[in-house]
């Protein structure tokens, strides 16, 4: 189970759900939009995937300023956003930094 209280697990929380946001920005809103005419969905679920990719630059900005990620981890990481099944692909790597503060 990730937690969201270390800075790491809230990488990866926001992380999951905002590669999930993108998905369905992808799979569905683009298909909606381009196929069966109703750019709404676009305009509706492209703006959930900007608020949370937001958070998730913010979260990960904290963790990397918090020294809980290496710069190259935290680089990797947002890179990581940018393609569709990339948060689940690092999550695994960034479970290891997923400590508790003492």
């Amino acid at each position: 189970m990730i937690s969201l209280s270390t800075p790491v697990g809230r990488v990866r929380v926001v992380g999951i759900i905002e590669g999930i946001s993108y998905l369905l920005l992808l799979g569905v809103a683009m298909p909606l939009k381009y196929f069966a005419g109703i750019p709404e969905a676009v305009r509706i679920i492209g703006m959930v995937h900007g608020v949370l990719f937001i958070v998730f630059s913010l979260v990960l900005l904290l963790a990397w300023i918090g020294e809980h990620l290496t710069f190259r981890w935290a680089a990797l990481a947002f890179l990581a956003t940018l393609i569709p099944f990339g948060p689940w692909l690092i999550d695994k790597k960034l479970a290891a930094f997923d400590k508790p503060s003492s």
